[in-house]
């Protein structure tokens, strides 16, 4: 089971339904305690591949409601009354649209934080256009910085979960600080374009200083530098190195059998090529297991790239529970790791009276559990 935490007990979150980066970051919040009551539509996205729209969806009670209509609007307002933090992930004006923009609710509820997730930006020549991880990083300079040849997506994990769902934590849990400063809420307009670019910060402080090539590989953390990339072995498998220092570069070479002496200057990005071609004949030479128990517990910076169906059962992440059993998978433990008491489930609290808690009338609560319209998942 996952571990959930007990530093945001107390707190209440309204999701409105999304994909993406709204849902994760709403889990990152349960995960560290918060109540996550996530209202959906009654009929799921069609347009969408089948399953996509659950997709980080757990640990939350979800309430069927359409927003369209005036009854689920006053349970869906009722729910908002009672919650700290509201998140949307609507293009912008949907929610205004809906009667459930920043001006309708925060009048009447000073104290919402109310987080805005998407691509663009609530405001911008491209705010209303329809866009994917792929398109922020485009537009961001990160895509054009990672690959060999072409652009290589780095899954979406820059835009949507990184520069999208953990910057909106980052949002989420300062306006909570703010607030018990100020008593006032705030209106967060959390935009992946915003968030990918921050987290490209410091690759471009490199830029600045005329430490980096606007070229593909030719850089140290880009695959360009031969004691920065990934070498295949004879299985067919990759070894990752990172011996960015030179006193790990050294027992990389110790542990390669290559003497120091017999290499061209490793910071030298024109000797890059002949320094790369030896590391590739030497991991080539035997398998990934062969080379993971030569660079076990020394400081070379070489480690195995594992499959993801791998990573729960290797030594270092089965002592952390890195990975951790979830109904019909897996998923990965929470994090950061607290010292403090672990939350109680939400589950322990029959649906019902976990909506009466949030303002609804118990007759109303009881019906929307009975027709399946609220449950935990």
């Amino acid at each position: 089971m996952r571990e959930t935490y007990a530093a945001l007990d107390g707190i209440t979150v309204v999701e409105f339904a999304g994909i993406g980066p709204a849902p994760f970051a709403c889990g990152v919040l349960a995960d560290l305690g918060a109540d996550v009551i996530r209202i959906e539509r009654p009929s799921a996205n069609g347009s969408l591949p089948p399953g996509m729209d659950r997709i980080g969806v757990r640990d939350r009670l979800v309430v069927t409601l359409d927003l369209k209509d005036p009854k689920d609007a006053a349970i869906a307002r009722t729910l908002i009354g009672k919650a700290d933090v509201l998140v949307e992930g609507f293009r912008p004006g949907v929610a205004e649209r809906l009667g459930f923009g920043p001006d309708d609710l925060i009048d009447g509820h000073p104290g919402l934080i109310y987080a805005r997730l998407t691509g663009w930006g609530q405001r911008g020549p491209y705010a209303a256009m329809a866009g994917h991880d792929i398109n922020y990083i485009g537009l961001t300079g990160v895509l054009d910085a990672i690959g060999a040849d072409d652009p290589v997506p780095p899954l979406n994990l820059v835009g949507d979960y990184g520069g999208g769902g953990m910057l909106a934590v980052v949002g989420i849990l300062a306006a909570l600080v703010e607030r018990e400063r100020t008593q006032r809420g705030q209106v967060l307009d959390i935009a992946m374009v915003d968030g990918a670019s921050t987290l490209l910060g410091p690759i471009r402080d490199l830029l600045n200083i005329g430490m980096w090539r606007n070229r593909r590989a030719a850089n140290l953390f880009d695959g360009g530098a031969p004691f920065y990339r990934t070498y295949a072995t004879s299985d067919d498998r990759f070894m990752a190195v990172g011996a960015l220092e030179e006193v790990f570069y050294r027992q990389l070479l110790e542990g390669l059998g290559i003497d120091h002496d017999e290499l061209p200057d490793r910071m030298d990005p024109t000797q890059w090529a002949p320094i790369a071609t030896a590391f590739a004949e030497r991991f080539a030479s035997d398998t990934q297991a062969h080379w993971t128990a030569v660079f076990d517990g020394t400081d070379a910076c070489v480690t195995p790239v594992l499959a993801m169906h791998e990573v729960g059962d290797h030594p270092h992440n089965v002592e952390r529970r890195l990975i951790v059993a979830d109904g019909a998978g897996t998923i990965a433990a929470s994090a950061p790791r607290m010292q403090q008491p672990v939350s109680q489930s939400r589950r322990d609290v029959p649906v019902s009276d976990t909506l009466v808690t949030l303002g609804l009338p118990p007759d109303q609560a009881a019906e929307l559990e009975r027709d399946g319209n609220a449950r935990w998942v």
